[in-house]
């Protein structure tokens, strides 16, 4: 069956002698996901009517109602293709003034278009605003990579519009249907990616078709496989999925968790994760979401219920864990996924926490053995999914991969456990031997298991590599991999001035392609620029809210740290770079500022956090990143330029662009 792409698609003479009521019979009919209000039916029928109107007198070109958007979940009003030039229309019916907000809309879509539609990649695409009851305002063309500055109209200047761009600019002939229905090969955000899921999407649906994303869908169908066979067979899996950064691990684990989550199959799923803001984050996102929807189609549903509808299957790791201590209650879930498993807690730190907080003065598990033991109350079957990055630990106490293998050992070596080869990777073994972690185990390997491409980079599936080149020291390895994969696809940029940085990073964010500033949490010293890192923020205001909300992360003014942006990112990053990690006679060192001195960390331990937090902060972005290192102050013994320049020149040399 062919995928619909759009709710009705005719060339403009066709449409032109259809009646109204023909190709609105044919949009409605079309339009089975979902449901229609009559304010949008009436819509349609006002768009029907000025398009008909407005290009009368064209003799040739294709027009598309409802064209859909993959990744965003969204359907573009009207597309108009016309002498090889690709029009997008958003129509905002009544309004009498043009909107930022539908500015950015539009810009929106065309920015979704050039970047994840195959064949708009080299296509002139012009957004316009109709917001047919506003003043006219004239046509100022700026063209920003083959998209123009979207262009405001009314109902009835849209002609005008259309003849002005195209009487600019000649543009190469190619096939109207085949643009249409070209490939496209979306990476969504996984705030997007969250809500799409939420509201029924499969991952196959918002995903790219390229090789980084089949192997989401083949891992997606290895675990659905492991899930089958334990619920059939009785058996009590543990699965381990492993992945390089931005491969989908947090995807994943969402998609199986919506797909599980029917209680009456016996199957009900929960996501778990220990990371507060990732979950802050999401589950404010979906509930935001769900009550827009809701509006939408006149229905009233309060923020406090979407939040807890969203909490059923995204929640805190520790609200979960908590809920079985001291008691032998078994979980209403077969299938637990724990998102970065590498963080849970050793047992000298959940001990400290049990004892502290709970008043608990003995707790004899480590966090990975007690939520293992709680699945294994089950009489029947469970499954655990472990979603494992690796090189991510970030935090003291974090117990790491192989603490869950050695409770494993323990107290459950009568679970399956199902790895790929990846897994015994030096990033996840802790100098652990790997015959070690996994001697008298049931192990069962399947490569399906791992994710080796990053999604979350779609300009340049490397940029994980690149980072990890630059942390281990590989300067031929990554000046290699700079120049022939990275260079021309993925900006990355050095500057030692703070403002450069800001103006670099929001001339590349057009429409709400989001932006942010952040930095280690060690970042003490770049106080004196007017980066606070201890500055205490509202994660889910700093992600979500828009760019004209200061508390957002576009105003480039609140400053987010490692912990705050791991499993989420940003499309475009400012990285702020300070002395806790520096570049000093060909070797990385490690410093904590503590008092009014730095002083060296010697703890192989800390040190892993240190690297790690800056290999988070470098690999968040999808779409580029500018490093800003400060000058120093010889002035300053604590802002010595020393302490700045050599990190900024091996970031030169291995061929990083200066600003």
């Amino acid at each position: 069956m062919k995928k619909l792409v759009s709710y009705y698609s005719e060339d403009i003479k066709k449409f032109l002698d259809q009646s109204n009521q023909e190709i609105l019979g044919i949009i409605q009919s079309n339009n089975i996901s979902h449901a229609v209000t009559s304010n949008q039916i009436y819509a349609w029928e006002l768009e029907i009517e000025i398009l008909k109107e407005q290009l009368n007198t064209l003799k040739e070109g294709r027009i598309i109602f409802e064209y859909i958007i993959p990744r965003m979940g969204k359907r573009v009003d009207t597309i108009l293709i016309y002498k090889n030039i690709i029009f997008i229309l958003e129509f905002k019916c009544g309004d009498t003034y043009y909107k930022n907000s539908s500015i950015d809309q539009v810009y929106d879509y065309a920015l979704d278009l050039r970047n994840f539609q195959k064949e708009s990649h080299n296509k002139l695409i012009v957004p316009i605003v109709v917001s047919t009851h506003a003043e006219d305002k004239n046509i100022k063309i700026q063209e920003n990579n083959k998209i123009i500055n979207p262009i405001c109209c009314n109902s009835s200047n849209i002609k005008n519009a259309i003849n002005v761009i195209s009487s600019h600019f000649i543009e190469k002939n190619f096939n109207y249907i085949e643009w249409e229905n070209s490939e496209y090969f979306p990476t969504p955000t996984i705030i997007e990616a969250a809500q799409a899921l939420y509201y029924g999407h499969h991952v196959t649906d918002i995903t790219r078709s390229d090789a980084g994303a089949k192997n989401l869908t083949i891992t997606t169908d290895e675990i659905n496989k492991i899930i089958n066979f334990s619920k059939e067979k009785h058996k009590k899996s543990i699965c381990f999925i492993t992945g390089v950064p931005g491969a989908g691990k947090t995807l994943i684990g969402l998609n199986i968790a919506i797909q599980r989550s029917n209680a009456r199959q016996g199957e009900h799923a929960v996501y778990l994760s220990g990371n507060f803001p990732l979950v802050t984050v999401l589950q404010e996102a979906l509930a935001r979401d769900k009550v827009k929807q809701e509006k939408n189609y006149g229905r009233y549903l309060s923020k406090s219920d979407a939040l807890r509808s969203a909490s059923s299957f995204i929640q805190i790791i520790h609200k979960y864990r908590d809920s079985f201590v001291e008691n032998n209650n078994i979980p209403p879930e077969h299938i637990t996924i724990f998102d970065e498993a590498q963080r849970a807690w050793t047992h000298d730190m959940i001990q400290k926490f049990m004892s502290s907080k709970k008043g608990i003065l003995y707790f004899p598990y480590s966090e990975p053995e007690f939520l293992i033991s709680t699945m294994d109350r089950h009489q029947d079957w469970a499954v655990i999914l472990c979603l494992v990055g690796g090189g991510q630990e970030i935090n003291t106490g974090e117990a790491g991969l192989p603490e869950w293998f050695d409770a494993l050992r323990r107290r459950f070596s009568h679970w399956n456990i199902y790895i790929s080869s990846h897994i015994s990777n030096d990033e996840y073994m802790y100098g652990r031997s790997w015959n070690d972690i996994i001697s008298n185990l049931n192990i069962s390997k399947k490569e399906n298991l791992h994710l080796n491409t990053s999604i979350r980079s779609f300009r340049s599936p490397y940029l994980s590599d690149f980072i990890k080149y630059i942390l281990d020291i590989k300067i031929n390895e990554a000046r290699n991999l700079y120049h022939f994969y990275i260079k021309n696809n993925y900006p990355i940029v050095l500057t030692r001035d703070l403002n450069h940085a800001k103006d670099w990073i929001k001339n590349q964010c057009q429409g709400t392609t989001r932006c942010g500033l952040l930095a280690s949490s060690g970042g003490l010293r770049l106080k004196a620029d007017g980066i606070f890192v201890k500055n205490a923020i509202s994660i889910e205001n700093w992600f979500l809210n828009d760019k004209y909300d200061v508390r957002s992360s576009y105003m480039l003014e609140d400053v987010v740290t490692e912990f705050d942006i791991q499993g989420l990112e940003l499309d475009y990053a400012l990285i702020a770079w300070d002395a806790d990690y520096r570049f000093y006679n060909g070797k990385w060192e490690y410093y904590t500022f503590k008092g009014s001195k730095w002083n060296n960390i010697h703890s192989i331990e800390k040190r892993r956090y240190l690297k790690n937090a800056y290999r988070v902060l470098l690999t968040r972005a999808r779409q580029g990143l500018v490093i800003f290192i400060p000058k120093g102050n010889n002035n300053d013994i604590t802002r010595k330029q020393e302490y700045y320049d050599g990190t900024f020149n091996y970031l030169k040399y291995l061929g990083i662009p200066e600003l």
